[in-house]
């Protein structure tokens, strides 16, 4: 369970009932950044404008979105500095799918459905592939009974988060100006359109394939959605694609949980400790035991967490 719950459902909330509809705004952003990213970048492919894109991908995706976006902001699973959490946040508003504020609510309106005995196919990445990728990237689900959302002080009067969620599309203009005033056109297709292109789609193809199959090392009971691990995509996706330990422990800083499980986001978070800019990190061991939860690694022999598992860094 969430540490802090935003969303609350009551009587009449279900997770089942609603209808997907197109979301014109969200549709255009993506599609004309589709268009621009890949059509010019066929045209424009240099070493230099490769090396752009996968800097900045590498930075918004894994400092931005892994780190700030996710593990801080959205789950608290560790502290810093306000101007770092910013930075951090900022960098993932950066990725191009929502402000911070939006940010939390795609998520906490995902995490509640897939934590209900049932919950629509949209939230549980249920349909097929061509048709997923439409209602995911070009549509919303409007629930007829949706639950309560309540956003914490912290972030929603917060000056800063306000004015990033008002213009969390024009916070690409400034690197665009950057990367243009530096290497011209060529690199803001790279840096900018293609990026974001890039790291929308492959948010949501984790998202599909990390709900329907995979390695499975934990198992919710009574939950509509399970969580699988894709270890293929470990290193590009800064740890996130151990979504059957995220299931598991949303909470904790840290998405590895065995030798040999591949977590840069967690490497860095550690970096970030020993230099005195993080603390109070959350791990696995140190959260309550979650009811339903059950080990089903057919490699471990346990059916509860052990603490030697989290113990190495």
């Amino acid at each position: 369970m969430i540490s802090t719950e935003r969303v609350e459902g009551h009587a009449t909330s279900s997770a089942m009932i609603g209808q997907v509809h197109w979301a014109p705004v969200r549709s255009l952003w993506t599609g004309s950044l589709f268009a621009l990213g890949l059509i010019g970048a066929a045209f424009t492919v240099s070493l230099e404008n490769v090396l752009i894109f996968l800097g900045l991908t590498a930075v918004t995706i894994g400092l931005g979105h892994s780190i700030g976006m996710h593990r801080l902001l959205i789950h608290r699973s560790f502290s810093c500095p306000l101007w770092l959490e910013y930075s951090l946040v900022w960098l993932g508003v950066l990725v191009g799918m929502a402000g911070p504020i939006g940010m939390i609510r795609i998520h906490d309106l995902r995490d509640w459905a897939q934590r209900q005995a049932e919950c629509h196919d949209f939230f549980a990445h249920r349909r097929g592939f061509w048709q997923d990728a439409a209602w995911q990237l070009h549509g919303k689900l409007i629930l007829r009974h949706p639950p309560r959302f309540r956003l914490e002080s912290r972030v929603a009067d917060d000056p800063v988060y306000r004015w990033m969620e008002r213009t969390w599309m024009l916070q690409q203009i400034p690197v665009a100006l950057i990367l243009w005033l530096l290497a011209g056109w060529d690199a803001v297709i790279w840096g900018v359109a293609l990026r974001v292109t890039v790291s929308l789609t492959g948010h949501w193809l984790i998202g599909h394939f990390a709900h329907r199959d995979g390695h499975q090392t934990w198992r919710v009971e009574g939950a509509a959605a399970q969580g699988f691990d894709l270890p293929w995509a470990a290193l590009i996706t800064f740890g996130e694609s151990w979504h059957g330990n995220h299931h598991a422990y949303p909470d904790s800083a840290r998405l590895s949980q065995r030798p040999g499980e591949i977590d840069p986001g967690w490497w860095v978070i550690k970096a970030l400790e020993r230099v005195g800019l993080v603390r109070d990190i959350i791990t696995p061991d140190a959260l309550p035991f979650r009811p339903g939860l059950l080990r089903v690694d057919p490699d471990d022999r346990h059916h509860c967490p052990c603490l030697s598992l989290f113990s190495h860094d």
